[in-house]
């Protein structure tokens, strides 16, 4: 029974597309949006359960709201912002040794 529901749970998961987003350069990509694509997958994975099971969305849902979970999410997220502009901080030095050192500007 319970791989029976995993398996829907699956199939419908993989049936759901994820809307398109612009098309744009990573390195044009403002850091917010990077930071919102897990929230967005949650978004539709919690519409995907409950669409099949109401009661275990509401068991993830509650799961996630937990303090534990919120405290790591906080640091998940701070970790990433920094590794955010760390990586754009090399983005920006590749940039001027490549317009220094190989163009020549």
């Amino acid at each position: 029974m319970l791989q029976s529901r995993a398996l829907v749970i699956a199939l419908i998961l993989l049936s759901t597309t994820l809307p398109e987003v612009q098309s744009k350069s990573i390195f044009e990509k403002d850091r917010r949006e990077l930071l919102a694509i897990p929230e967005t997958i949650a978004s539709y994975f919690h519409e995907a359960v409950n669409k099949v099971s109401p009661k275990v969305s509401q068991f993830l849902l509650d799961t996630v709201q937990s303090p534990t979970v919120i405290a790591a999410r906080q640091r998940i997220a701070k970790e990433a912002t920094k590794v955010s502009i760390m990586f754009e901080q090399l983005i920006e030095k590749i940039k001027t040794m490549w317009y220094t050192k190989v163009l020549g500007y």
